[in-house]
């Protein structure tokens, strides 16, 4: 069902990517964005992860061949010769010039026979196969964990993208703001109350402006690229984003509701636990190495010589059943029942660090979101006043009243408040995708 959901998200964007030139752009929201990258032919690392779990599935499949029947069949034609006596046979028959051959053959023997076998207990068998299959669960959960992720990772590129276009736009509609002051001391001049110092810092201006919109277009054009690479697209995509930058405010968390979440939600915590859980039960088939392992065989099959003139083959069998009682094997239990209880020990390790980790994570990124939603406000007002700043200014140049370094000034500041407003709203909505990420719901966050 996953396949077919990704082949039908992805058809678009291999149509996009083939026609580009004549198609135009690709229209891509967040949530799209997203779902490309999480498609089975997206990113490499949603790619890697769906291979992971194939394996673990196969793993356990291994590990559930040992319970069931082992059914063999055989077939072999021999044709042979037997020296008596080198196997000790001697045998003698009191006739006057009659002896025995030591050499038999010769003959041939043909052998037909169908055997089988299954484990009837073998409490360390069981035990490896329930270890297998919270080892694949633990990859399905990785994969989870792994989308979780790649999700957060194409929600930065995205906002990277956009505050990106945020720059490019800030920066031409600073160049017109320019051009209209440049006009405007020109005007002032022709009118004879401006000066000439004031129409070269006017073109001064306009020219830095021109030449921070050439970096941000290079910069806009790297964003888009580095997009691609995450999604895991064709990078001869021509992209046009239709999400920008703002302030969406979210639901109030305490500390404690956010950790719960977390808790409850993480996959890569949960992949942890079960991986742990996996390390326990392998110890413990270990250590049911040393306990008796009953076994039934049987065969079944036809043997005998042929072509002697008196063929003689006929049906035989086999059955019973093996017990198998461990004594001593040098150590080698002993050894991997150490092994496996150090591997057990560094799982539960990892996985209090992992839950000290995911502590930090959600006390980190919930400050980020307060500190960056001051930052939006402060921003936002700050740039208000800069315009209106900007606004008197030219008013007062107009009038004859003030002169044009005063214009100069408060395009300077005009242009600070617009790239401090970008920079907290990107800080805002990237914090707000690293709490979604710290509580394990990039995915749900995303709309």
């Amino acid at each position: 069902m996953r396949a077919r959901c990704g082949l039908f998200l992805i058809a678009p964007l291999l149509l996009a990517a083939g026609d580009g030139a004549e198609r135009g752009p690709l229209q891509l929201s967040l949530k799209r964005a997203v779902e490309m990258a999480l498609s089975p032919e997206g990113n490499t690392r949603v790619q890697l992860a769906g291979e992971s779990v194939k394996q673990a599935e196969t793993r356990s499949a291994q590990a559930r061949a040992a319970l069931l029947p082992d059914f063999e069949g055989s077939l072999s034609y021999q044709n042979q010769t037997v020296n008596l006596a080198a196997f000790g046979i001697q045998l003698y028959i009191p006739i006057p010039n009659f002896q025995l051959p030591t050499l038999v053959g010769p003959f041939d023997v043909f052998d037909a026979r169908a055997t089988a076998q299954q484990s009837v207990f073998d409490f360390s068998s069981i035990r490896r196969f329930q270890a297998s299959k919270v080892a694949v669960t633990a990859a399905k959960t990785d994969a989870d964990s792994t989308d979780e992720q790649v999700a957060g990772q194409v929600a930065r590129a995205y906002l990277a993208a956009l505050r990106a276009d945020a720059n490019v736009e800030a920066v031409k509609s600073n160049v017109t703001l320019a051009e209209a002051v440049l006009k405007q001391a020109e005007n002032l001049k022709s009118a004879g109350t401006g000066t000439g110092i004031e129409v070269t810092r006017a073109r001064v201006q306009l020219s830095d402006q021109q030449q921070r919109l050439l970096v941000a277009v290079n910069d806009r054009r790297r964003a888009h690229l580095q997009l691609l690479r995450t999604m895991g697209m064709r990078l001869d995509t021509t992209l046009e984003l239709t999400d920008r930058l703002q302030y969406v405010p979210v639901d109030a968390l305490t500390l404690e509701q956010a950790q719960a979440r977390a808790l409850d939600s993480r996959p890569d915590l949960k992949a942890q636990q079960e991986r742990e859980q996996s390390a326990r039960l392998t110890n413990a088939a270990t250590k049911m190495e040393r306990l008796p392992s009953l076994a039934a065989f049987a065969n079944y099959g036809s043997i005998g010589a042929i072509g002697t003139g008196n063929d003689h083959i006929l049906p035989t069998r086999t059955y019973g059943f093996s017990l198998k009682v461990p004594v001593f094997d040098g150590g080698r239990r002993d050894a991997r029942r150490a092994e496996t209880l150090s591997q057990y020990r560094a799982e539960k390790i990892r996985t209090n660090d992992l839950k000290e980790q995911v502590e930090l994570d959600v006390r980190l990124a919930l400050d980020s979101l307060n500190s960056a939603e001051d930052q939006v406000k402060v921003a936002q007002e700050g740039l208000q006043l800069s315009e209106n700043e900007l606004t008197q200014a030219r008013r007062r140049y107009d009038a004859g009243v003030a002169v044009g370094l005063e214009v100069t000034d408060a395009q300077t500041r005009l242009e600070r408040a617009q790239d401090n407003r970008i920079a907290a709203l990107f800080n805002y909505n990237l914090a707000r995708i690293d709490l979604a990420q710290a509580m394990g719901a990039v995915r749900r966050e995303i709309r």
